[in-house]
This record gives C-alpha cells, structure tokens and sequence, in this order.
C-alpha cells in the first residue's frame, strides 16, 4: 500500500569534479543523515555523481545505467532503506561516445528508473548540446512512496514537459538542477509555477558551492500544489532540508484550482503546428 505522506530530503551537496569516489561517499553520508530523521526520499543534484563543469572529460566518466555508480547507490539505498533519486552522464549501451544527461531513481529493493534531460541548454555558460543527446519521454514511476517524475534543471522552463509528467500521473515531480547565480529568479518563479498549474508537489534540488568559477546558488525548496514554498534550503552552501509531502493535500489544491480539468486538448495539436512553423 503506498504512502499517503512521505518526508524527503533535499540534498543539496557542493560535488567534487571529477571524483565520483567522494561524491558516493557524500551521498551515502547525508543519505545516513537523512534516515536519522525517518526519511523516505534523499534528492541529489544534477550530475551530482560527477560535477557539473567537466568538458571533454564527460566521455571519460559516463557510464550505463545500471551501471558501477548505480550499483553503489543502489546499496546505499538498501542500507539506509530509502529512495534515492541522484544526477549522472549515462553512457549509451549501443554506442561509445552519446551520452545523457540523467536523473536515476533506487529504492531500497534496487534500481527502479530513469530520466533522460530533453531540453539541453546551449547559450551563454552552457554547452549541453556539444556533449549531451536530448532525452524524449517524459517518466512516471510507481513507488510504494507514490507516483514520482523528474525532470531536469532546464526542463522547468518548458511547460509542456511538467505537464505531460503530471498527466501521466506524477504526484511528486522532482527537479534536480544545476543552477547559476545569475539564474536564480526565473528558477524561483518557474518551479512556484510548474506546481501551481499542475497541483503537483515539486521538489527542486540545485547544486551549491564553485566549479571552474561557476558558482551554483543552491536554494533547493519543496514547492506544494498550491505554489506555497514548503520548505527551503540556504543559498550558495551545502544543505540538508527534511520536509513532508502530504499527497492528500492535492485533492482539495485540484478543487480549488481545477486546471488539469479545464485542459483544452485541441490546443495542443494547434500548439505543435504553430512550434513547427516558427
């Protein structure tokens, strides 16, 4: 029987380049950290395995899902008897340089799935699109936890993207992002919108700390299906927040904000024709 009320922990951990060795080791600490504190849910960042900055080295570090890393993770899971949902390159099983950005989903019993980024930043400091393939499903996983989705960092800027996880019939969508300084409003305001017009609970995980100058501004913050800021995590530092997702609370949040019945399918088709022609 599922969980009508789990606690998460947002992780929000500073990762070191390059070294997945301490990066698994930081993650089974704060995962020990967060069981402590009855925890079902530890959330890492994005490319928290690895680091975010990495070039021409992501080829050397992807790896397949399931994979050594995941294993690892999967263990710590086991032993602490929690979730974990942690950002890494997937390597492709069919060939030996594409590459994925991607979210990972273990639970206690093992590997349970994954997301592959679909909408991958090539402006300014970022140059996804040299190194990463987009991903084109949107995911749902059916937990004992509840009904969970993910996304990724730039992702939240496409509407379309929550909402096709929500319809699948997200409860939870988790966010892990690695977020600059300098955009730390537009994500503030998006993961407060992408919950309110879905009457979704969103739970957003950034990096913290500097790599290679990029400094990433943390944040993390559990966001309930009202648009109310549940709960937050300090700014530019390491973090750890424990904090509770009520799945009853979105029953009443869909009554009283009844966008997901208002849907207009036919938009849709009249949306990809006019996206088509830009």
């Amino acid at each position: 029987m599922k969980k009508e009320k789990i606690k998460i922990a947002l992780a929000q951990i500073c990762s070191r380049r390059e070294n997945k060795a301490e990066n698994l080791q930081k993650m089974a600490e704060f995962a020990a950290r967060a069981k402590e504190q009855a925890t079902d849910l530890v959330i890492f960042p994005e490319l928290s395995l690895t680091g975010y900055v990495l070039y021409d080295q992501l080829y050397e570090l992807a790896e397949t899902i399931p994979g050594p890393s995941t294993k690892k993770v999967e263990a710590i899971a086991k032993k602490e008897g929690v979730y974990i949902i942690f950002g890494m390159p997937e390597l492709s099983g069919k060939t030996r340089a594409t590459i994925f950005n991607t979210a990972v989903l273990v639970g206690p019993e093992g590997f349970i799935g994954k997301y592959q980024k679909m909408y991958l930043p090539t402006h300014s400091v970022f140059e996804e699109k040299r190194y990463f393939r987009p991903g084109y499903q949107a995911t749902v996983f059916n937990t004992a936890i509840g009904d969970i989705g993910m996304i990724i960092c730039y992702d939240i800027f496409f509407p379309e993207v929550c909402r096709l996880t929500r319809l699948k019939g997200a409860k939870l969508i988790a966010c892990i992002s690695a977020s600059p300084a300098v955009r730390k409003g537009y994500f503030e305001l998006l993961t407060a919108a992408r919950a309110l017009e879905n009457t979704v609970f969103l739970a957003y995980v950034n990096l913290a700390g500097v790599e290679d100058g990029l400094q990433f501004w943390g944040g993390s913050r559990l966001v309930s299906p009202t648009g109310d800021v549940l709960a937050k995590a300090k700014y530019d530092e390491e973090d750890l927040v424990i904090c509770e997702v009520d799945y009853r609370d979105i029953k009443p949040a869909e009554s009283f904000i009844p966008t997901l019945k208002d849907l207009r399918p036919e938009l849709f088709s009249e949306l990809k024709k006019q996206a088509e022609n830009l």
